[in-house]
């Protein structure tokens, strides 16, 4: 009943503020073209007439009452916790992956996702925390191909019914889960505030991704099935090398736990011994330096905000996830099947630097007011070259960026393809 009035009062709500709102006429320069000192009414118009489409849609009613999302074969079920005083700008959403994983029949990923329920919950005092069931029992419980889309539409979902902040949405999981947040962290980094990983296995994928995304790597000490224990420090002392060739990203800690086996009490808010220099211990050392730290997911996650128009993008093409609906990548897009990686940076007074000597295919980049100024040409730096664009923002590129992504942070009014500057 909860979940109906919520949904039944944004419907009211945002009915009443659509009502009062003014028409397309108010801020459009022609039959595109969004006039430059109406696009936060565009926006705003645009966002609301996404809000009510989707509030008043049969599916998502449907699915918030069962709380089972559904794609293609798989069913993705889940439970809803709110906890505490919503914030100014909206609770924090900690999505919790459950281990088990592999199972001949569905009674142990069933068992450690009503663990899961209550593990991170029962410490946690202020946000919208949900407990997601694996979508199969099979050992990538978690990242089967089809629960990538399904993420995305329980962020959208939580966003639009539980008064979510997409700039603090989190990811945590623990053993299968763990390997869970490894495989979905850097295919979708743009969605996340920061992750925690507890006690599973990365199974090779690439972090470059992670660039704008903390992570927190834990394992205890004597976890050795699988070589869970030496592979998350191997892991920590690879986004050492990724830091240190890029100093401004890749945040993350990593957490060995002293004389732990698999199991030790990350769900806790207290503190616990670690190994502090992971990579001496990796390599064997006896000079070893220790630490009694505060280990609870929640607390380390909780000091970061999404940015989602960083100032640089790292985009590993290779690591992405096919079956979602999106293409972006933050504020870039590139068709499935693009190689390679990109590097763009939005260098200030609207000049866009791209560095794409490691990438093969087509890319768009999208812009909003918040990037540029579209009274003034945009310069891109690529190549070698500098080349200077007039962008104007367009009503079909904003109600297209908003509905793909279903978060307000990701409206974008423009966008200008790679192939269209290599012309130029």
């Amino acid at each position: 009943m909860r979940k109906i009035c919520t949904v039944l009062i944004a419907v009211m709500c945002l009915m009443m503020c659509v009502s009062g709102a003014e028409g397309t006429e108010d801020f459009m320069a022609g039959e595109d073209e969004i006039r430059l000192d109406g696009i936060k009414q565009a926006r705003e118009a645009v966002w609301n007439e996404y809000c009510l489409s989707h509030l008043g849609s049969e599916e998502l009613k449907s699915e918030t009452e069962a709380q089972a999302l559904v794609f293609g074969e798989v069913t993705m079920r889940y439970t809803v916790e709110v906890k505490g005083k919503m914030p100014e700008n909206g609770y924090p959403l900690y999505i919790a992956l459950h281990g088990g994983g592999a199972s001949d029949t569905p009674d142990i990923n069933d068992q450690q996702w009503g663990h899961m329920q209550a593990y991170y919950s029962d410490w946690l005092d202020c946000g919208v925390y949900v407990a997601v069931r694996g979508v199969r029992d099979t050992w990538d419980t978690h990242f089967n191909p089809e629960s990538y889309p399904l993420y995305d539409r329980l962020i959208e979902y939580m966003i639009l019914t539980q008064n979510v902040d997409p700039n603090r949405v989190y990811l945590e999981g623990f053993s299968a889960g763990g390997d869970g947040v490894y495989a979905i962290s850097p295919r979708m980094a743009d969605r996340f505030a920061a992750v925690n990983m507890s006690s599973g296995h990365p199974n090779g994928v690439s972090l470059v991704n992670l660039y704008n995304l903390p992570i927190q790597l834990q394992a205890g000490e004597f976890d050795t099935a699988y070589d869970r224990n030496t592979v998350t420090a191997q892991y920590g002392v690879y986004l050492d090398e990724l830091q240190a060739a890029e100093p401004e990203g890749y945040a993350h800690r990593v957490l060995i736990h002293l004389n732990k086996g698999h199991n030790y009490p990350d769900y806790e808010a207290t503190k616990q011994y670690i190994i502090e220099n992971y990579a001496d211990w990796l390599n064997g050392s006896d000079a070893l330096k220790y630490a009694r730290i505060d280990c609870f997911p929640p607390h380390y996650m909780r000091d970061f905000v999404r940015n989602p128009l960083p100032e640089r993008v790292i985009w590993d093409l290779n690591t992405r996830a096919e079956m979602r609906k999106t293409e972006s990548f933050y504020y870039l897009s590139a068709p499935i099947g693009a190689e390679g990686t990109l590097r763009v940076e939005l260098a200030g007074d609207n000049r866009i630097e791209i560095d794409a000597s490691e990438f093969e295919g087509d890319f768009d980049i999208y812009l909003n007011e918040d990037m540029i100024d579209f009274a003034r040409p945009v310069t891109f730096a690529l190549d070698g070259r500098e080349i200077s664009v007039e962008v104007r923002p367009s009503l079909e590129v904003l109600k297209a960026t908003t509905l793909e992504r279903g978060d307000r942070n990701y409206q974008f009014e423009a966008k200008v393809s790679y192939s269209q500057l290599l012309e130029k």
